[in-house]
C-alpha cells in the first residue's frame, strides 16, 4: 500500500495587529543563523490581583556575557505601556504580585564586589520591587541562598526554604567529613529548611526540619499546612520511586504522608515523578501531578474535607497529556492546566472538584494554540498567557471570557524584526506507517514554495522525550525548525509512537518497542513525502538532540538513504545508559526490566550492535558535563564510526555544557556546523557564508 499523505493548510502570516494594509511590514529579509539570537522570549505571565498589570520575565541573549539573561517587566493592560524593573544580568524569575498589588517579589541572585555578603553574594535570594519601578528591595539574606518562596495571601508572611549539610552518622561518617571537599555517591545530603519570615517585625522561623529534602512545597491558603514533595536526598534518581507527598500541619507541628498506591503500586510503572503540587482556594484540596516517561501522567486530588483524606484520580478530558503549569481557579473549586492535543497545548478546567467527583471539562483557550503558561487575577475575569503562533515567538495574550466564547488579545510585540522575515510555511502533515497506525507530524516548507517547484531536500528533525511532541507554531531553534526550510529545504518533524498528544495507546505503544515503532512511523512519513514530490530522496538529512539523537543513531544503522546526520546527545548503548544516567528508570520503563533481566531488550534498543552498518557521514554534538545522556555514548559512537568503519565523523564536545547548550558560543557552533554539514554532504556546497 502507497503511504497516504494529507496536509492542512497554514494561516496567513500576516499579523493582525489593528493596522492598515499599508503599514503591515514587507516580509523581505532571508533568515540566516544569526537571526536566531535576535530573538526575545516572553517565558512567564502573573496577571495582577486587579488584573491591570501583567509581571513577565523576558530573555534575551547577551552576548557580551555569552549567555541569555532573564529580567522582569511590568505591562499595563489598559494603556499597553510596558516598563522594564531590572537589568542586571541576574536571571530573574517566579515572580509573585503582593496582594495590594504594589510590590512584585522575585528571585534573583545578585553580586557586587567580591567578598560581599548576602544578599548581594551570587546566591539567589528573595527580593521585591514597586510595581512602577525603582530600586530591587532584598526581602531575605540567607548565607547560601533559597531554594524556592512562595508569599502568603495577606502579604504577611514570606514562606521559603534552603538546604543545610548533613553527613549520615554510619561508620564512614569521619572520613567523609575529614575529606569533605571530595564528593561522595551516598552519606552527603542537602537537607531542606522551611522558614518563614513575618514581613512587618522581620523576625524568621524554622518551621521544617525533618531530615527531609524538599524539592517543591505549597503553603495552603488558610496557612494551616505546607505540601512537601520530598525524597531521600537531593539525586534525580531517588525522585523517580521513592519520592512522597507530605504534609505539614503548621498547628500540630506534625507531618503525615499520603498513601501512594495510586501512583505506585497501581500505576503502570512505580517510577513516577510526582510535580506541580497546588492548593484550592479554599485549602481543602491538594491538586499534584505524576508523570511517567512512557506513560501519560496523572493528576490527583487529596480532599482533606472528610475524616480521612480521600485520594482521586482525574479523569482526562478526551486523553489529553497534562502538561506544565497546573492551577485552581479563583474562587472556585475549579481545576485547570495545560495539556497537549495533536500537536496544540491549550488551557483546560475540570470544574466542581467535590468529595472524590469532577464535573465537565471545558477548554479555556480553544483552537490551534500554543500555550506556554498562563496566569488568573484573584477574581473570575480574564486569563494572562504566553503563546506561541504560527509567525511569531511567545507573547503576551490576554484572553477575555476563556472558554468557548474567547477572545484573543495580542498585548506585546516583542520581535518586530520578525514581521520583516520570509517565513516557512507550517503545516501537520498525517500519513499511515507501515503497521496501518495513524501518525501525525509538522513539516516546514520554504517560503513560497509550490509543488510545480520540484523535490526538496529534506532535513528530518526529531523531537526529544520521547514523552513529549512538537507543536504546530512558529519555533526557530537549534535543532533545525525554521532554519532549514528557510534556507530551501523540507523539515519533518514527526510526532512518532511514543509522542504526547495522541492519545494512551499511542503514547504506551512504545514500551518494549524503542528503535522498532518509532523508527518506523519516521520512515513511513519520509516515504510518504517522497511519495508526494515534496522530497528528494536522494538529497536527505536526520538530526535530533537527546531522544532525537538516539532516533537519529537509530536510523542511519538501519537507513542508508541518509546522506547526513546530526547526532545531539544520543544513546549508543541502552544498558550502558541504564548505568550512568541520572534518571534510570527511563530505560527501565521502556526496555520492561533491569539490564540482567532485560539484556537481548537492552541489546536490541541499542544502536551500537548495527553500527557497523552505517554509512552515513555523522556530525555528533553532546555537553561535556551532561547528565542525562553522557558524553561517553558520543564518544562510542564516534570511535566507532571515525576509527573502526572509516565513516566520515566529526565529534564536538562543549565544555562545562550539561544536556542542553547554553552559552551563545555553543549554540552559534551548533547552528552553524549543522548548516555546514549538511549543506555540503547532501547539496555538495562548499565555503557557504552563514552569516
Amino acid at each position: 500500500m502507497k503511504p497516504a499523505l494529507i496536509l492542512y493548510s497554514i494561516i496567513a502570516l500576516c499579523l493582525s495587529m489593528g493596522s492598515a494594509a499599508a503599514d503591515t511590514p514587507v516580509r523581505d529579509h532571508d533568515i540566516v543563523p544569526a537571526d536566531y539570537f535576535t530573538i526575545n522570549f516572553a517565558t512567564s505571565c502573573v496577571l495582577s490581583p486587579d488584573a491591570r498589570h501583567v509581571a513577565y520575565t523576558e530573555m534575551r541573549w547577551d552576548i557580551e556575557e555569552n549567555k541569555r539573561n532573564t529580567d522582569l517587566w511590568v505591562l499595563d493592560t489598559g494603556s499597553r505601556e510596558i516598563t522594564r524593573l531590572t537589568f542586571d544580568p541576574a536571571s530573574d524569575s517566579s515572580p509573585q504580585w503582593s496582594p495590594d498589588g504594589t510590590w512584585i517579589y522575585l528571585t534573583t541572585s545578585r553580586k557586587r564586589d567580591k567578598g560581599d555578603k548576602a544578599p548581594y553574594n551570587g546566591k539567589t535570594q528573595v527580593w521585591r520591587i514597586p510595581v512602577g519601578g525603582g530600586d530591587l528591595v532584598p526581602v531575605t539574606r540567607v548565607k547560601d541562598g533559597v531554594s524556592q518562596f512562595e508569599l502568603a495571601p495577606d502579604g504577611k508572611t514570606l514562606y521559603f526554604s534552603k538546604s543545610s549539610e548533613h553527613v549520615d552518622e554510619d561508620d564512614w561518617q569521619e572520613l567523609r567529613k575529614e575529606f569533605k571537599k571530595l564528593k561522595y555517591g551516598h552519606g552527603v545530603v542537602e537537607y531542606t529548611e522551611i522558614w518563614k519570615l513575618d514581613l512587618d517585625s522581620w523576625r524568621e522561623t524554622m518551621l521544617v526540619d525533618e531530615h527531609r529534602v524538599v524539592f517543591h512545597f505549597d503553603v495552603s491558603p488558610d496557612e494551616t499546612r505546607i505540601a512537601m514533595l520530598t525524597r531521600p536526598d537531593q539525586t534525580l534518581l531517588t525522585g523517580e520511586g521513592w519520592s512522597t507527598v507530605d504534609i505539614y500541619n503548621t498547628e500540630t507541628e506534625t507531618v503525615t504522608t499520603l498513601p501512594d498506591r495510586m501512583w505506585r503500586e497501581e500505576a503502570p510503572s512505580p517510577f513516577g515523578w510526582i510535580v506541580a503540587p497546588g492548593w484550592s482556594g479554599d485549602s481543602q484540596v491538594l491538586s499534584f501531578r505524576v508523570d511517567f516517561d512512557g506513560y501519560p501522567g496523572e493528576v490527583f486530588f487529596a480532599h482533606f474535607d472528610q475524616e480521612e483524606v480521600l485520594v482521586q484520580k482525574m479523569t482526562r478530558p478526551d486523553e489529553v497529556t497534562v502538561t506544565g503549569a497546573m492551577k485552581w481557579m479563583p474562587g472556585t473549586r475549579n481545576f485547570c492546566f495545560t495539556a497537549e492535543d495533536h500537536a496544540r497545548r491549550r488551557v483546560y478546567s475540570v470544574q466542581n472538584i467535590r468529595n472524590g467527583t469532577q464535573g465537565k471539562a471545558v477548554t479555556l483557550t480553544p483552537g490551534d494554540r500554543a500555550v506556554a503558561s498562563y496566569s488568573f487575577s484573584n477574581r473570575k475575569g480574564p486569563l494572562a498567557a504566553v503563546m506561541d503562533g504560527l509567525d511569531h515567538p511567545p507573547e503576551i495574550f490576554l484572553i477575555k471570557n476563556p472558554g468557548p466564547r474567547a477572545k484573543f488579545d495580542r498585548l506585546t510585540h516583542l520581535n518586530p524584526q520578525v514581521d520583516t522575515w520570509k517565513i516557512p510555511s507550517v503545516q501537520i502533515v498525517k500519513w499511515t506507517s507501515k503497521d496501518g497506525t495513524p501518525v501525525e507530524g509538522i513539516l516546514e516548507l520554504p517560503p513560497g514554495y509550490k509543488s510545480e517547484d520540484g523535490p526538496l531536500p529534506l532535513v528530518v528533525a526529531i523531537h526529544g522525550g520521547p514523552t513529549s511532541s512538537s507543536l504546530y507554531r512558529f519555533r526557530f531553534w537549534i535543532y533545525g525548525r525554521t532554519l532549514f526550510a528557510a534556507q530551501g529545504w523540507a523539515l519533518l518533524d514527526p510526532n512518532y509512537r511514543g509522542s504526547t498528544g495522541y492519545g494512551d495507546k499511542f503514547l504506551a505503544d512504545l514500551i518494549g518497542n524503542k528503535n522498532n515503532l518509532d523508527v518506523m512511523d519516521i520512515q513511513s512519513g519520509v516515504d510518504a513525502l517522497i511519495e508526494q514530490g515534496i522530497v528528494d530522496e536522494d538529497r536527505m538529512a536526520v538530526m535530533g538532540w537527546s531522544n532525537g539523537g538516539y532516533l537519529t543513531n537509530c536510523l542511519i544503522t538501519r537507513d542508508n538513504r541518509f546522506k547526513a546526520a546530526s547526532s545531539g546527545a544520543g544513546v549508543f548503548d541502552t544498558a550502558m545508559q541504564w548505568s550512568i544516567e541520572d534518571t534510570p528508570g527511563h530505560v527501565i520503563n521502556y526496555s520492561q526490566g533491569l539490564p540482567w533481566d532485560k539484556a537481548d531488550k537492552m541489546r536490541e534498543t541499542s544502536p551500537l550492535y548495527n553500527v557497523d552498518n552505517v554509512t552515513t557521514p555523522t556530525v555528533i554534538h553532546v555537553g561535556e558535563n551532561d547528565p542525562r545522556v553522557p558524553a561517553e555514548h558520543s564518544r562510542g559512537l564516534y570511535r566507532a564510526l571515525r576509527h573502526y568503519l572509516n565513516v566520515p565523523t566529526e565529534l564536538i564536545v562543549y565544555p562545562d555544557e550539561g544536556h542542553g547548550l547554553t552559552k551563545y558560543t555553543h549554540r552559534k557552533a551548533k547552528l552553524e556546523w549543522d548548516l555546514k554539514w549538511f549543506n555540503h554532504h547532501v547539496l555538495g556546497k562548499l565555503d557557504e557564508d552563514l552569516e
